[in-house]
């Protein structure tokens, strides 16, 4: 017995899941599985993933006992422009699961972190194909310090142990799996994205303070206004004028400062 199952809302959805030992990467697993023909939704977790992936190629240590799952989700009758805005149903899905689960204090960062207390708890990754025939598909994946945090990182992080929450990984997916299908019936194909939009901002971390988005050699900095309705954030500079960012590194409060 792998110990992972799936919710009830997610087996009522039609969700299914695949359990392995060791995999590289759930989210290249699932990718392959889409490549094979299967439409999802698809839950792919494993015990042990060796090569781990974050955003822009940054590599994702898992360690023994935290949770690394990710979803292979239909996307063919959704707006190819409101596909992106999945990686906010991701966020709050998890939110949902860690409040669940009792986790207090833990807040969003934009785009795909989790934090609690400034260090950071868990990742989001987002990724989309086309594949022959013109089928899309969409991966949502999720890493979560349940056990242990990862040391040696440019960035403080933390896990569910040192914040003295006794929750397994196992239970922590079960939570997450109800979770996401909760806010993928609000998101509703992204037509629903603005009230998981709103959903998203009363947990975000930093809005109204000070923050650095490094994109390249471009750097913006003001104060975090809002995301708006495509996702992105908005950036209030000193002179009033507005900017919207829709990718790149970010640095909140004292971190901005010294960006």
């Amino acid at each position: 017995m792998s110990g992972y199952r799936l919710g009830a809302l997610a087996r009522a959805d039609g969700h299914r899941l695949h359990v392995h030992d060791s995999l590289g990467s759930t989210n290249t697993e699932a990718l392959e599985r889409a490549r094979d023909g299967e439409a999802g939704p698809l839950w792919v977790v494993a015990h042990r993933q060796t090569s781990g992936r974050g955003r822009r190629g940054n590599g994702w240590a898992s360690l023994p006992g935290n949770l690394t799952a990710s979803l292979l989700w239909p996307v063919q009758d959704v707006d190819p422009a409101l596909v992106p805005t999945l990686g906010f149903v991701a966020g709050v899905g998890l939110m949902a699961a860690l409040h669940g689960a009792g986790v207090g204090g833990v807040t969003l960062k934009w785009p795909n972190d989790i934090l609690a207390s400034g260090a950071k708890l868990a990742g989001l990754l987002l990724e989309a194909e086309t594949l022959a025939g013109g089928r899309r598909c969409v991966v949502m994946g999720f890493g979560v310090n349940v056990a242990a945090a990862p040391e040696g990182l440019p960035y403080p992080a933390t896990c569910l142990r040192q914040l003295r929450h006794a929750t397994r990984a196992e239970d922590l997916f079960v939570r997450l799996t109800d979770g996401i299908v909760d806010a993928a019936r609000v998101w509703d194909r992204g037509r629903g994205f603005v009230r998981i939009r709103e959903r998203w901002i009363a947990d975000a971390a930093g809005l109204g303070a000070t923050v650095t988005v490094q994109t390249g050699d471009t750097r913006v900095q003001g104060i975090f206004e809002t995301i708006d309705g495509a996702g992105r954030l908005v950036v209030r500079s000193e002179d009033g004028t507005r900017r919207t960012v829709t990718a790149g590194e970010v640095h909140l409060g004292t971190a901005a400062t010294a960006a």
